[in-house]
């Protein structure tokens, strides 16, 4: 029996299943999760999926409808953290991902846990892991439980759409290096079973906001800094800036992809002030990784080419601190 074939099992026998995913949500956590959920239900099993927080506007045309989100109904994810016999772990392998509340109930719980990850460092919390850092996404690795479990005849495009949309998300449409060969086989998979993808691009491609596309003019045409001795292009936007354009979460997220494809950049960084602190994304091309600088010194990570982080500084204070950083990092 493969490991895939004991989750299958694991999900055969459980009654209370919950499946979570980090912090922050995007593609990939809530198309794994979603397209998890699916696959447990063509199973005849049921599952509830708890985020931590609520996915960005651009996914609102997915049907989460059932989603618990732990800042909305604490007390139904708390409830269902209780009552459960197992536990799906998506798109993250630290449980401090899932932020503070979350992460209390998900330590507690003396449940059977399942990791599906492919992030670099895993920490050993998880009764059954499947962690692969070749994958290009959480998505693709869902894929494969349902291939490798030997479930393939119940992918359909009910659970391939949200998974071909969590490989889409995480590759930058096909353009990172974790793109491999075994992911347009995977894509193949999804497609044959029907998914429409040119759907999935129009709905993730055509949803902007005249607020949204004025924010991002700005923060091109005002704020972007570009340290040209390194190829490093930085943005940062206070509180006041996004309030000024009227954010809505998900706004900025390309911004980065955009400050990447400014020719010869080597990596870019951006960073917006946002619930208290100082979020930070990080891009880059190449043999440049900037998960070391993110988790050396911005308490965060992910892969070599994207990566998180986060600030306590101001946004000027973040900003120096950055570009004193960028001499070490991209010399």
């Amino acid at each position: 029996m493969n490991i895939y074939q004991q989750i299958t099992a694991e999900i055969k026998a459980a009654d209370h299943i919950v499946i979570t995913s980090h912090k922050s949500p995007d593609g990939d956590s809530i198309g794994s999760s979603l397209g998890l959920l699916r696959f447990i239900e063509k199973l005849g099993c049921t599952a509830r999926v708890c985020q931590p927080d609520p996915a960005p506007a651009f996914l609102d045309w997915l049907d989460t409808s059932s989603f618990l989100v732990m800042t909305e109904k604490p007390e139904a994810v708390t409830e269902a953290f209780k009552t459960a016999d197992l536990i799906f772990c998506l798109d993250y392998n630290a449980t401090n991902r899932v932020g503070s509340a979350m992460q209390e109930l998900l330590e507690v719980s003396d449940c059977k846990k399942i990791m599906i990850d492919h992030h670099l460092d895993p920490e050993d919390f998880a009764t059954l892991s499947v962690s692969k850092t070749s994958a290009s996404s959480t998505s693709e690795l869902i894929v494969e439980l349902i291939e490798q479990s030997e479930n393939a005849a119940l992918l359909d495009s009910e659970i391939g759409t949200p998974l071909y949309l969590g490989i889409l998300t995480d590759t930058g449409s096909f353009r990172f290096p974790s793109t491999s060969p075994r992911t347009h086989q995977v894509l193949a998979r999804i497609l044959t079973a029907g998914v429409e993808h040119h759907l999935i691009h129009e709905a993730l491609s055509d949803n902007n906001t005249a607020s949204k596309l004025r924010l991002q003019g700005y923060a091109m045409s005002e704020k972007l800094e570009i340290m040209d001795d390194y190829q490093v292009a930085i943005i940062s936007l206070s509180k006041e800036e996004l309030a000024k354009y009227d954010y809505q979460k998900g706004d900025t997220d390309n911004l980065a992809n955009q400050a990447l494809s400014i020719t010869g950049m080597k990596a870019a960084v951006v960073f917006t002030e946002r619930d208290g602190i100082i979020k930070m994304s990080f891009r880059s091309k190449g043999e440049n990784p900037v998960n070391i600088l993110a988790s050396e010194n911005f308490n965060g990570g992910g892969h070599a080419n994207a990566a998180g982080g986060m600030s306590e500084l101001s946004v000027n204070e973040t900003l120096d601190k950055i570009k004193s950083l960028v001499p070490k990092y991209f010399s």
